[in-house]
Parts: C-alpha cells; structure tokens; sequence
C-alpha cells in the first residue's frame, strides 16, 4: 500500500539557483516515512513510550532523476517492499507533477534507546479493530 505526502518546495529548501539542495531530498522523505507511521496509528513518542524502541535508518541509496525548484509542489509516495524481522524496507518516489525527481531505497531497524537492535514491532494500524 502506497503512502502519499504532498510537500512544497521553499526557498530555505533550495541553493542559489532555485534548485533543491540533495540533502533537502532526504528530510522530504523522512516526513513521508514520519506521516506513513502516522497512517499505521503510531508516533515516534508512541513507540518509544509504548513499545521501548526508536526507528531509525539502517541504510539508504538514492537516486536522483530530474532537479526539483522553488514553489514545486511534491508528492513524496512511501511503500514497503520487504523487511525481515528486524528490518523494514521501503521505496520512496518524489514527484512533480511532470515526473519523478527522485527514488530512495531505504532500510529501517529498529532500536532501543541505548542502541540495541530489537526484532522490527508489528505496526498495524492502531485505529483498525
């Protein structure tokens, strides 16, 4: 299942030429990955609190398409292509509406606060049943 988050592109977002800078990529898809959790009912005071554990990011590559600029509208599309116990896989597509911009394969573990990796928690939606 397909998560969608629309972002818009600021001028903080971009360097001298009104281009994105490709760090700025990667907060784009931490708030798509944020709003997904979200989606499944959780936050990450939540899984701390409730469930002792961080999520965090194991491993990522991205690459990148055509350049974003000030005032676009994005649409960053998060999913899950896989995982094992104790990792979560995911695909993120950025968008304008003309084309893809970037794709990020990212890699999730989660951990506990001092570090451990611990076995990945069950993230059904909370607001179901």
């Amino acid at each position: 299942m397909q998560h969608p988050l629309s972002c818009r592109v600021y001028y903080e977002d971009t360097d001298a030429g009104g281009i994105v800078y490709h760090a700025n990529y990667l907060k784009f898809a931490e708030r798509g990955r944020t709003e997904w959790l979200r989606g499944q009912g959780w936050d990450h005071r939540q899984l701390l609190a409730e469930l002792g554990c961080l999520i965090v990011v194991k491993s990522l590559a991205i690459e990148f398409h055509a350049p974003a600029r000030l005032d676009d509208l994005l649409t960053v599309t998060t999913e899950i292509t896989g995982g094992t116990a104790a990792t979560l896989d995911m695909k993120q597509i950025i968008r304008h509406e003309d084309g893809e911009r970037a794709t990020i394969l990212v890699k999730l573990v989660a951990i506990t606060p001092d570090g451990k990796v611990v076995r990945f928690p069950h993230l059904g939606n909370r607001d179901e049943g």
